[in-house]
């Protein structure tokens, strides 16, 4: 016996239905790749397994520096503290070994007056160690013992001293303090420029006082594997700007455009748009130069990683001439514009010129229509304005036009009338 068929057609059963409905697309989470350099400049580098600690011991101070500011704080507390606990001890010591304790021995000579219990003793240390003097407790010349103490304390508290309020000026006039001013562009940007494929970045300087010498270095890397099999997890290849003949030395006055043209030695010369949004590279940007007013060194540092380079793009001017003064408008620091640009490689660009031009060409032509329209709407704007006064004067001397004055005439054919005007 035969199935009996169904009275719905299959295309609208539900198994049809649920096949021609349009499925919203699954967005999965991408795993972030870890930055070498952050974007504020701090080096994402975890260091394990050390096992010769005591290296850094060996230069304490750069330690000291190197701490958080409340481990240092910690620190200055505790050893202040304890150097006053421990002479307060020794001025203890010596009023016990002369006697000066003894509640029967109060006429006698002591070696520390006023000294009789280990608070006056504590007191007497502080004042001691931070010539704090006030009047009550003094060392007398009957012990020699209380004269090396006092100079031994002497010492040692001004060791303390230099190296404490050392280590908290250092901290307080880190170079890294004078980097937060000088301030890189949101994303990169790679456009044709000067007919060459560009890779290019905006930095500034927010304070008035220059950096010196200034420098600019820039880093690619990436993870490579050489031809032997070695893998090379942090791979970093030089790269130089347009601006370096020699030196990258920079006149930081207002804000630059650090250019690096991708030719053959360039990194990046085998990059197109398509494979750049794929590519696991870090473009790092080094600024070093010395300050104008402190004369120290200082270092500013980021990273562009290829969801950060717009392909196509390029930066907006941002300094203008405003009454003989040059006026600069950082909120359009990192602003970028889309230009005409071959989604193509350097070495494919290299290879068929003709792809370059083609692009400039029709860069040229749409810029050429954009001109026109612009042109058009400014004189159809003033057509309309010009037709808007014309016609405002027709409605106000409307008044000043003379009638029109009909004379009638009698004729030989009839009572007809001609009207001459």
């Amino acid at each position: 016996m035969l199935p009996r068929k169904s009275i719905i057609p299959e295309d609208f059963g539900l198994p049809g239905l649920v096949s021609r409905m349009p499925r919203k697309p699954v967005f999965r989470d991408r795993v972030n790749k870890a930055r070498f350099i952050a974007k504020n400049g701090s080096c994402n580098l975890a260091h394990k397994n050390i096992r010769e600690q005591g290296r850094f011991l060996q230069d304490v101070f750069t330690t000291l520096v190197d701490l958080k500011w409340r481990f240092t704080l910690v620190i200055f507390t505790t050893t202040f503290v304890s150097s006053w606990l421990l002479f307060a001890m020794s001025w203890w010591l010596v009023a016990f070994a002369h006697g000066d304790l003894d509640p029967e021995r109060r006429n006698g000579t002591h070696c520390v007056n006023e000294v009789k219990s280990f608070t006056s003793a504590f007191l007497f240390s502080i004042e001691v160690q931070v010539t704090i003097g006030f009047g009550g407790r003094m060392i007398t010349e009957q012990c020699p013992t209380a004269i090396t103490v006092l100079i031994l304390q002497n010492i040692v508290g001004l060791i303390i001293n230099a190296v404490m309020l050392g280590c908290i000026f250092m901290k307080t006039a880190q170079s890294n303090r004078r980097a937060e001013t000088l301030i890189f562009s949101r994303h990169a940007v790679i456009a044709v420029r000067n007919n060459n494929l560009c890779f290019m970045i905006r930095i500034g300087d927010l304070r008035k006082s220059m950096i010196i010498g200034a420098t600019v270095r820039l880093q690619v890397v990436k993870k490579t594997t050489t031809p032997e099999g070695e893998v090379i997890p942090i791979h970093q290849i030089d790269v130089q700007t347009e601006s370096a003949v020699s030196t990258n030395s920079l006149f930081l006055l207002a804000p630059l455009i650090i250019c690096h043209i991708i030719d053959k030695n360039s990194p990046l010369y085998d990059l197109s748009a398509m494979e750049l949004q794929c590519s696991d590279l870090e473009v790092i940007v080094i600024l070093e130069g010395v300050v104008e007013t402190t004369g120290i060194t200082t270092q500013a540092r980021t990273s562009y990683i290829s969801e950060e380079i717009q392909w196509g793009h390029r930066f907006v001017p941002i300094v203008t001439e405003e009454e003989g003064v040059y006026s600069v408008d950082y909120s359009k620091f990192g602003n970028t514009v889309k230009v005409a640009t071959p989604r193509f490689s350097a070495r494919e660009l290299d290879e068929k010129p003709s792809i370059l031009i083609q692009t400039l060409q029709k860069s040229e032509l749409s810029q050429q229509n954009s001109l026109r329209k612009r042109n058009s709407m400014r004189r159809n704007n003033s057509m309309r304005k010009g037709t808007g006064s014309s016609g405002s004067l027709r409605r106000n001397n409307s008044g000043l036009v003379p009638p029109k004055v009909q004379f009638f005439t009698p004729t030989d054919a009839g009572q007809n009338l001609n009207a001459v005007t």
